[in-house]
């Protein structure tokens, strides 16, 4: 998925100006995320490409999403990307801090695919350093500030890998937020989970939901349930 662009069945993501491209995280987060049905705001903080933006205004057809990126040239080709689609009159990009946002109404579902490198080596190039690692943003800021900004009964979801669940939970609590879902991803069936999907909310729900799924039976060959979740965004 290094290519310059990349084409889904209702939208093309161009890339050649974002540091971090299209790829199976935030298009597991995009179609995994939930948000209320019916006219809703979502939230996609550090939007990149504008590729899980995009993915959330096509699942849910009433919402109006906003996102955010604190790269210049990423939100711009956001823009670009969101401009080209058929949902730009329901989406938009902005080009700045998401600890800095202003916003009065709040959001009924919010989405990230944060910085996922902490206390590890640099990167020099400085696009690539803000979007990998946790140096524009904490993990402690990311959940401070998407439960300043969720609606009382909202939902926020990331995908991690599974060794920062640690820190991530932590900081969760520390805001004040309940895990609702966790969904552990294997590459393979033989393989330990390396990444998983996270939904948090303000209020304790009844129905606190954990899976275990598998993104390939074998090599190239999409799992029935990997299959079945982005079957309305991959061509193939």
């Amino acid at each position: 998925m290094g290519k310059n662009s990349f084409q889904f069945k209702q939208f093309t993501i161009n890339q050649d100006r974002c540091a971090m491209k299209v790829g199976t995280d935030g298009t597991l987060l995009g179609a995994w995320a939930n948000a209320p049905v019916g006219p809703c705001r979502i939230l996609d903080i550090g939007t990149g490409t504008g590729l899980i933006a995009l993915m959330m205004a096509q699942r849910y057809p009433e919402s109006q999403v906003v996102g955010i990126d604190i790269d210049g040239d990423a939100a711009l080709q956001a823009q670009e990307n969101v401009d080209a689609s058929p949902f730009s009159n329901r989406v938009k990009i902005m080009n700045v801090d998401a600890t800095k946002i202003e916003d009065k109404e709040g959001f009924d579902a919010i989405v990230c695919n944060p910085p996922y490198f902490v206390d590890s080596l640099i990167c020099p190039q400085d696009q690539r350093t803000l979007a990998r690692h946790t140096v524009s943003m904490t993990y402690e800021q990311l959940m401070q500030t998407a439960y300043k900004f969720l609606k009382n009964d909202g939902m926020f979801s990331i995908v991690i890998p599974t060794e920062n669940n640690d820190a991530i939970e932590s900081s969760a609590a520390l805001a004040g937020f309940i895990i609702s879902r966790i969904c552990m991803i294997k590459t393979t069936p033989n393989k330990l989970p390396k990444r998983q999907l996270m939904e948090f909310r303000k209020k304790r729900i009844n129905d606190f939901e954990l899976r275990e799924e598998v993104l390939e039976m074998i090599h190239n060959q999409r799992s029935v349930w990997y299959h079945e979740l982005t079957k309305e965004f991959y061509i193939k």
